[in-house]
């Protein structure tokens, strides 16, 4: 990987290995709805004034279907299961059990019609790193509850489903947009949603439990999706999952310190084998390229969907 793409990778990677953590100490308090919520509408109000600014709005809202879709398998549903699941399940055995995203994306770019190529070499660093997962899981997931778990196995589908709708349906839309819009959409959706699960929180939330939220909406959902369309623009979409390897281990030591979840020594061998299979997985190959032909993408695409998306033969 270039040196961009380490960065962005790391900032990546704690952006959405501590969301564990914060959605755990939010719904002690909070119906997980109420935590989607507050998520979807604060991330929302940060990212669609600068959507706005960029006229990026109106040209999304006009691909209504697919974004619909979107928003619905990679936020509405993930984000309640996930936020439902962490009422049953450690932090840390919902960040392991959503490592299983990069091979549903692969089989997902299958039914899509539109495979990543990978080596032998990307193929060894998806075995190593689904290894590593079971190495972290160990026995614990055996001892969970079986509805968390299935929860999770929602969440999985949807993270990997939500990207290949982009690639079909939205790849030349701006990805700032695209965000921008989907969670003001959740929001909506969310609105009549809340008083049916739960209702909304009849006393003031903690400082820990607004923080948390807050930081869910800042950090892990409008920062992050944007270096998300950053980092798919270096290494591609599908590689691009491989950050749920990474996840894992953020959402292991954010667990420990915090919250005290245990740490074995499964869990060193596994943050070791997550490492070397990220590594493997999203080495790429440079193509040669045609003469008075450059391939890097411009300042104008850089930003939107558009370049790492159409690259994807994925959330």
């Amino acid at each position: 990987m270039s040196p961009r793409a380490v960065v962005l990778f790391a900032a990546l990677g704690i952006a959405w290995g501590i969301p564990y953590l914060l959605i755990k100490v939010a719904v002690t308090e909070l119906d997980p709805a109420v935590v989607v919520f507050g998520r979807s509408a604060l991330g929302g109000l940060v990212l669609l004034p600068l959507a706005l600014a960029r006229k990026q709005v109106l040209p999304v809202l006009r691909r209504w279907r697919p974004l619909l879709a979107y928003t619905v398998v990679e936020i509405v549903l993930p984000w309640y299961f996930l936020s439902s699941a962490e009422q049953r399940l450690p932090s840390s055995t919902a960040g392991l059990l959503l490592a299983a995203v990069p091979l549903v994306g692969v089989f997902v770019a299958f039914l899509f019609g539109r495979p990543e190529r990978f080596s032998l070499g990307n193929w060894a660093g998806v075995l190593l790193g689904m290894l590593g997962v079971a190495a972290l899981v160990g026995l614990d997931v055996a001892g969970s509850d079986l509805i968390g778990v299935a929860e999770i196995a929602v969440v999985v589908v949807g993270y990997a489903v939500g990207p290949a709708i982009l690639v079909r349906w939205m790849s030349d839309l701006p990805g700032t947009g695209v965000v921008a819009v989907s969670l003001v959409l959740s929001a909506l959706i969310y609105v009549p949603i809340v008083p049916l699960a739960g209702g909304w929180p009849t006393v003031m939330p903690s400082a820990a439990a607004i923080l948390s939220i807050v930081t869910l909406a800042v950090v892990c959902s409008a920062a992050a999706f944007l270096i998300m369309f950053a980092l798919i623009a270096e290494i591609g979409p599908v590689r691009t999952t491989t950050i749920t390897y990474v996840n894992p281990a953020v959402a292991i030591v954010a667990g420990a310190l915090v919250l005290g979840e245990r740490v074995t020594v499964w869990t060193i061998v596994g943050f070791a084998l997550v490492l070397a299979g990220s590594l493997l997985v999203t080495r790429r190959r440079k193509p040669p390229e045609p003469p008075g032909d450059p391939s890097a993408p411009t300042e104008a695409t850089a930003g939107s969907a558009s370049v790492p998306l159409a690259e994807r033969s994925e959330g």
